[in-house]
C-alpha cells in the first residue's frame, strides 16, 4: 500500500512540474512591456510602427494637402511591411448628435482607406470603424481641442 502512494506522489509531482515547465516556455513567448510596441500600438499614442493620426477641418471628411502628405509616408510605411494590417479609426469632436458624429467619423475613416488603395495598399489589409466623439484626445470645449478630436488614427491589428 505504501509503494502505491508513493507512485502516485511521484507521478502527481511529475506531472505538475511538467505543466509549470510548459507554462513558462508560452510565457516568455508573450508580448513584454520591453516590446510592446513592436507587436501593437495606435497612432494617437505614437505607437504604430510610425504611423501618423491625421486631422480634418470641422464637419468635413476630405483630405487636406496636409493630410495626403502624412498619408503618403503611413502607406510608404505599409509598403515597406506588407504583412501588417491596420484600423482607420473615425473621429469628431464632441459637438453634434451621436448618429451623425458616427456617420461622419465612418466617413473620415473611409476616405482614408480609399487614399490608401490609390497608394496601392490592399483593401484587406485595412478595416475602418468609427467611434464619433466617443474617444476624445481632448475633452476642453475649445477650439483647439475640437480641432485635435476630429482625426482619423491608425491601430496596428496584426504583424
Amino acid at each position: 500500500m505504501m509503494k502505491k502512494w508513493a507512485l502516485v506522489i511521484f507521478v502527481s509531482t511529475l506531472s505538475i512540474s511538467a505543466c509549470s515547465k510548459k507554462v513558462a516556455k508560452d510565457e516568455s513567448q508573450l508580448p513584454t512591456a520591453a516590446n510592446a510596441d513592436e507587436t501593437s500600438g495606435d497612432s494617437d499614442s505614437g505607437k504604430a510602427m510610425g504611423l501618423q493620426t491625421i486631422h480634418f477641418a470641422y464637419d468635413a471628411y476630405t483630405l487636406t494637402d496636409e493630410a495626403k502628405s502624412i498619408l503618403k509616408a503611413n502607406a510608404q510605411i505599409l509598403k515597406d511591411k506588407p504583412t501588417v494590417r491596420i484600423q482607420v479609426e473615425g473621429h469628431c469632436d464632441q459637438r453634434g448628435g451621436i448618429q451623425y458624429n458616427i456617420a461622419l467619423g465612418e466617413k473620415r475613416a473611409n476616405s482614408v482607406k480609399k487614399f490608401l488603395a490609390d497608394q496601392g495598399i490592399a483593401g484587406d489589409r485595412v478595416s475602418v470603424i468609427s467611434y464619433g466623439k466617443e474617444k476624445l484626445v481632448d475633452s476642453a470645449e475649445n477650439e483647439a481641442a475640437y480641432a485635435k478630436n476630429r482625426r482619423a488614427n491608425f491601430a496596428i491589428t496584426s504583424r
